[in-house]
């Protein structure tokens, strides 16, 4: 599989969602191998059928949420190379964040006192 290639912001606004990061959360703890139907993440999370749809398409745009068919149903899985290569972004952009210029200001162009 590739990796989906996004802007961070659009990464950062489908997981702005409380009911997505509990979506996450469920396909994280469930193994590859054994993916869930909708109907199943619904009653996991107590959230309409319809609802988790929309919250999964939307994690299937950026990447995080994979589907297959199997017989008349699609169930989904977490994508853990894409997850991994989200965490690696994100692990860069903090490390960025703290780091000095060569005049020793802060890179992130804010300053302590200044604001």
């Amino acid at each position: 599989m590739s990796l989906v290639k996004l802007e961070p912001s659009t990464f950062f606004a489908a997981l702005a969602d409380p009911t997505r990061l509990r979506l996450i959360r469920v396909l994280a703890r469930q193994p590859v191998d054994l993916p869930l139907c909708v109907n199943a993440l619904a009653g996991r999370l107590g959230v309409s059928q319809p609802a988790v749809s929309q919250h999964l398409h939307v994690l299937r745009s950026v990447g995080l949420v994979r589907a297959v068919r199997r017989g008349p149903r699609v169930h989904y899985y977490l994508d853990r190379e894409q997850l991994l290569h989200w965490q690696w972004l994100v692990q860069e952009f903090f490390e960025f964040a703290g780091e000095k210029s060569e005049k020793g200001e802060d890179v992130a162009g804010c300053q302590s006192g200044s604001g």
